[in-house]
C-alpha cells in the first residue's frame, strides 16, 4: 500500500502491481474540495438530476423503483454530469493507469458510480476483463477512488492477491448484484484448489486503487453503520477497436457500421506518450 501516489509512480510501486494485480494508495489521490463535489454530484445522478440533459447508459438503481439493500449503481455517469467527467477523464489517472499497464495511452471504456448504504448487500467477485470480450485487446485497468473512509466491514472492495495470472472465467452477470454467496466465483476460479488471499481495501475518502483487469475483485455486504460510496474508471489502451463479431449490448451501441474504431466523443483519450488527449476535454471544468 502507498500512502500517497507519485507521479510518476516509484519502480516499487509497479512491482507491487505487477506482483499483487493491484496498488492501493491510502489517502490524497483526491483532494477533499474535490470529494465534496463529487458527492454532491452523486445525489443529483442517484436523484435523476442530469446536468448535461443525457441519461447514463445503465442505471442500475432508482430510489422507488429497486430495493433499499441493493448496492446503487450508475454506469458512465460521466455522460450526465461534467463535474464527474471531470474526474473519471483525468489526465493523471489516465497517465497513472497507461504507466501501470505499459500502454502508450489511455481511453475511457466507461465509468461506475457506486454507492453502498449501511445494509445493502454485496457485489460478486468477477474478473473486469471477461465483461471485454467485444473489444480489441479485451482488457482494461480499473481506478477505484474511495469518496468516504472504508473499512473491511463496510463493504469496500477486496481483491484477491496474484489473481490476475489466473486464467479468464466466463462472465456471471447473474452472480454479479447481491448474489447469495458473493466469494463463489472466486473460489471456483482458484486454480489446484488455491486458497485465495483475499485484500479488503482500507482507505481514507480520497485513497484510490488500481487493478489489472483480470484481478478478481468485489465487494461484501456493508455491515457499517457509514454509507460508501466510491467512483471508478475502466480505462483501456488508446489503440483499443471494436470486435469485428462480438457485440456488447449496451456499449456496442456506439460502433459506427463498417468501422471498428472507437469515437472520441463516447471513449475519448485521457493521455497518450506524446502529452495528446481527445480535444474536447479542455471544455471540463477544473477541480482542485
Amino acid at each position: 500500500m502507498l500512502t500517497t501516489a507519485s507521479d510518476p509512480l516509484s519502480d516499487d510501486a509497479l512491482e507491487t502491481f505487477h506482483r499483487d494485480g493491484f496498488l492501493i494508495v491510502e489517502e490524497g489521490f483526491i483532494s477533499d474540495a474535490t470529494i465534496e463535489v463529487l458527492r454532491e454530484g452523486f445525489e443529483r445522478l442517484f436523484a435523476g438530476d442530469y446536468a448535461t440533459g443525457i441519461q447514463p447508459d445503465e442505471v442500475n438503481w432508482k430510489a422507488g423503483r429497486d430495493s433499499e439493500d441493493l448496492t446503487r449503481q450508475i454506469c458512465n455517469g460521466w455522460r450526465a454530469d461534467d463535474l464527474i467527467a471531470a474526474q473519471v477523464l483525468s489526465e493523471r489517472t489516465g497517465r497513472i493507469a497507461a504507466q501501470l499497464m505499459g500502454y502508450g495511452g489511455a481511453r475511457m471504456l466507461q465509468d461506475n458510480c457506486l454507492w453502498k448504504p449501511p445494509g445493502a448487500r454485496s457485489l460478486g467477485m468477477h474478473q473486469d476483463g471477461s465483461f471485454a470480450d467485444y473489444l480489441v485487446p479485451p482488457e482494461m485497468i480499473t481506478c477505484w477512488v474511495a469518496l468516504d473512509d472504508t473499512r473491511a466491514e463496510g463493504g469496500t472492495i477486496e481483491y484477491a492477491r496474484g489473481s490476475h495470472r489466473w486464467p479468464r472465467v466466463p462472465p456471471d452477470r447473474a452472480s454479479f448484484h447481491a448474489p447469495d454467496d458473493w466469494l463463489a466465483p472466486v473460489h471456483a476460479a482458484a486454480p489446484d484448489g488455491l486458497e485465495p488471499e483475499l485484500v479488503p481495501v482500507v482507505v481514507k475518502a480520497g485513497g484510490c486503487s488500481f487493478h489489472h483487469s483480470l484481478t478478481f475483485h468485489g465487494s461484501g455486504p456493508n455491515e457499517a453503520t457509514r454509507h460508501r460510496r466510491a467512483l471508478v474508471s475502466h480505462l483501456i489502451p488508446a489503440h483499443t477497436r471494436f470486435h469485428p463479431s462480438n457485440v456488447d449490448q449496451t456499449y456496442s451501441r456506439y460502433r459506427r457500421r463498417g468501422d471498428l474504431s472507437l469515437d472520441e466523443s463516447f471513449f475519448p483519450v485521457l493521455w497518450d506518450e506524446t502529452g495528446a488527449r481527445s480535444a474536447w476535454l479542455a471544455d471540463l471544468p477544473s477541480l482542485s
